[in-house]
């Protein structure tokens, strides 16, 4: 385990990493062997999320037609003052923090008291950049913040110095496929004791119109995140994908409840993955899958959490029934 502070004071501000370099350079290896060499085709959706893909998905929340960001920014200030009141949390964890702006909308609800904020996500730096401002805006807040994959170290979050709130919002949820998902969520109630709460974004069954437009900007800017992760890639493992030669594809798969998108060049592509060894062969119209982005009613929601433990405390949802956030508590 390694522990390391910033700039910010040791009392407030703490952050651990329990895997070294070579540790995460040997799972991202593995991940894009196994990708690349499946069929489909993938690559995992997680290695979006270099600096400039942190930064492109900033941009496409910015879009009109990508709905889910605003629309849950919405719900969590309607929702705020009652939920913190009522559950009345010392420790705020977050999977998957990123920036953490939507969780200001309940740190606003709680600024008079004490609150320990457990952000878990893979981006140091943007931990960092956000427990600095986070810390300046809340003088009774203090971060203890895990560096990890939050599907893999659940198991290092701290132990509790009372009730707790666990939150997942984005609906990045919709990103795991059913049997990962049960898993996660299984470790998640393993996290809360009675009292403590879960609460989940999920973006919801809608128009596929406005569901595949979410996904497929008219600025491109979508496109381009998509194509990001062949960039990374070719950084990472000395590769020669050229992005440009394939084209981004969205569509809504209804049988199963997703949104697929894929990377599907027009011309044949051989691609040289020097630091694996491997030579990669992707044939006209063949897609290389990068992200499944499910979506959810209120009955498969509530089945989905029964699965792993949890029932439905409360639900709540936007005037246009776009997108919802549940609350559950351990059963």
């Amino acid at each position: 385990m390694h522990t390391f502070f910033g700039e910010m004071t040791a009392i407030r501000y703490r952050a651990r990493r329990y895997t070294n370099e070579a540790e995460r350079r040997r799972t991202f290896e593995d991940d894009v062997r196994r990708g690349l060499t499946g069929c489909p085709k993938s690559l995992p959706p997680k290695y979006f999320y270099d600096t400039t893909g942190s930064k492109l998905f900033e941009d496409i929340t910015e879009q009109p037609e990508y709905y889910l960001t605003r629309t849950e920014r919405t719900l969590l200030g309607e929702i705020a003052p009652a939920l913190m009141r009522e559950v009345a949390p010392r420790d705020l964890i977050e999977l998957g923090a990123g920036s953490a702006l939507k969780t200001r909308r309940l740190l606003d609800a709680r600024r008079d008291q004490p609150v320990r904020y457990i952000p878990i996500d893979v981006d140091e730096g943007m931990i960092q950049t956000a427990a600095s401002r986070l810390l300046a805006d809340y003088p009774l807040l203090s971060v203890e913040a895990i560096v990890e994959d939050f599907e893999r170290h659940l198991h290092h979050v701290p132990v509790a110095l009372g009730r707790r709130l666990v939150l997942f919002l984005g609906s990045t949820i919709g990103n795991l496929d059913p049997l990962p998902r049960r898993g996660l969520l299984t470790r998640v109630r393993s996290l809360l004791a009675p009292g403590d709460r879960f609460l989940v974004g999920l973006d919801l069954v809608k128009d596929v119109g406005v569901l595949e437009a979410a996904y497929d900007d008219a600025s491109g800017v979508t496109r381009e995140f998509n194509r990001n992760i062949l960039a990374v890639v070719n950084r990472e493992l000395d590769a020669d994908f050229l992005p440009e030669a394939f084209a981004h594809v969205a569509f809504y798969n209804e049988a199963a409840s997703r949104v697929e998108m894929h990377l599907v060049p027009d011309t044949p592509q051989l691609i040289h993955v020097g630091g694996l060894g491997l030579t990669v062969h992707v044939a006209t119209g063949e897609g290389i899958w990068t992200e499944s982005c499910y979506k959810f009613t209120r009955q498969s929601v509530v089945a989905m959490l029964e699965e792993a433990g949890l029932e439905l405390a409360a639900w709540h949802v936007d005037p246009g029934h776009y997108f919802a956030l549940a609350l559950a508590a351990p059963a």
